[in-house]
């Protein structure tokens, strides 16, 4: 069942932030990941969240995105955020293959 890595970014430091992007596009990828939300422009439906900056990545389960989060081949971009951005994130489960999303 697909898997969801909800992200919201405050980049501190911009240019570190540049660099980060380029090595974390490989590593997600390598895991099966795919962008589909990557800071595009944001607007609060209701209540007060404005994040800053928002991303969204696929993977094809959560142990997937477990192992990308964990991974050797995300260590060094992992570390580049971590030093330059304030970050939030969830790891979120989606709903199975064909399933009826009206029933719980």
């Amino acid at each position: 069942m697909p898997a969801y890595v909800v992200v919201q970014i405050d980049v501190k430091d911009a240019e570190t932030y540049e660099r980060y992007k380029l090595l974390a596009p490989p590593a997600i990828a390598a895991y099966g990941g795919l962008y589909l939300v990557r800071g595009g422009a944001t607007e609060a439906l209701e209540g007060s969240w404005h994040p800053k900056r928002f991303v969204i990545l696929e993977f094809p389960s959560t142990e997937q995105a477990r192992a990308w989060w964990a991974s050797p081949e995300y260590a060094a971009a992992k570390a580049l955020r971590q030093a330059c951005t304030h970050t939030e994130m969830l790891l979120v489960e989606g709903l199975p293959p064909g399933a009826d999303p009206t029933r719980k």
